[in-house]
């Protein structure tokens, strides 16, 4: 790159430029969601009012904690080249098997749920990682599968399941402090721990070389197919914890929730600057899509006048920009 030249130019200006336009594209594609929800979130508040108060902002937060769970799970999944389309629905099992398993306690309610979906994400990344099927098809029969196993303990749908009458776990659930849910502060603090898990342990580290070039990787020796079995169980973990928090939170375990969840997981993850090849990303940017989608839903009742097909179009054609967007900036930094 210090090569570079121009004809009739000062010495090392193309080089400047060319380094100036790739730091530019990667803070783009790594930071743009930022950019974007600071924007959506001023114009917001500037022209109504009532989107900047208290419990406006506190509703979106609260309205964010399971997504933002939930996507965290697949962010790890998409850098590692894969996808994972069962969460929406192993999110919704994770609800009603806590709510049916707190008649045992919380310590039940808790952990039957967690078990059981660390497991479908286990099956589903041995048999990725062993038979080389592609994440696409076995995890859509992990979402069929996911949703039977919560109609069986439903029969059919036509049961729900509350949690006590006073059960501790979902006072806890509901309780606030400053104001703020306390799954919130959950989500927060398993963001963390997620950031600190990608970027700075060996596993995170390996994750990235085995989403850039899994061929590569296992030539430096990484235990490719363990890496992706154990992202794939963690994957499945984090959407049952965000089903079980979620049915505390509400207070009972609900049939009907997570259907389309897992595409708002991986709109979130892409709009926060995550690549769908993999090998890139952050979770960070992650926590940025989903409150962006969140701001822009809340954005759009606002308005209130538009229908949700109107609604629908509105989030698909952004996102649309978005994927456009990442693309561009993804290829223009490869061509650098």
């Amino acid at each position: 790159m210090s090569e570079l030249t121009v004809p009739g130019a000062a010495p090392g200006v193309p080089v400047k430029r060319e380094l100036n336009s790739e730091r530019f594209a990667g803070l783009a594609q790594r930071h743009g969601a930022l950019a974007v929800l600071a924007v959506v979130v001023i114009a917001a508040s500037l022209i109504w009012p009532t989107f900047s108060n208290g419990d406006n902002l506190a509703g979106i937060a609260v309205h964010s904690f399971y997504p933002v769970i939930i996507a965290l799970g697949m962010t790890f999944v998409i850098v590692s080249g894969g996808i994972d389309l069962s969460v929406g629905s192993v999110f919704a099992l994770g609800g009603v098997l806590a709510a049916y398993a707190s008649q045992w306690g919380p310590v039940a309610a808790i952990g039957l749920p967690l078990a059981v979906c660390a497991v479908f994400g286990l099956v589903q990344g041995t048999i990725i990682a062993k038979t080389g099927m592609a994440p696409f098809i076995v995890t859509l029969a992990g979402l069929l599968g996911a949703r039977g196993l919560l109609l069986a303990v439903t029969t059919e749908g036509s049961k729900t399941y509350l949690f006590p009458a006073g059960d501790g776990f979902v006072r806890l659930a509901q309780g606030k402090l400053f104001g703020i849910s306390y799954p919130v502060y959950a989500a927060v603090l398993l963001a963390v721990l997620a950031a600190v898990l990608l970027q700075r342990t060996k596993y995170g580290q390996a994750l990235f070389a085995v989403g850039g070039n899994e061929d590569a990787a296992a030539l430096m020796g990484l235990p490719v197919a363990r890496i992706k079995i154990l992202t794939y169980t963690l994957c499945g973990l984090l959407a049952g914890l965000a089903g079980v928090l979620n049915a505390a939170w509400t207070g009972s375990g609900v049939t009907i929730i997570g259907v389309g969840d897992e595409l708002n997981a991986i709109a979130a993850v892409v709009i926060g600057g995550t690549l769908l090849v993999g090998g890139a990303g952050g979770i960070s940017g992650t926590v940025c899509g989903v409150l962006l989608l969140g701001v822009i839903q809340n954005v759009i009742n606002q308005i209130g006048s538009l229908t949700s097909s109107v609604q629908s179009v509105v989030s698909g054609a952004f996102l649309v920009v978005v994927v456009v967007a990442q693309t561009y900036l993804s290829k223009a930094r490869r061509l650098r």
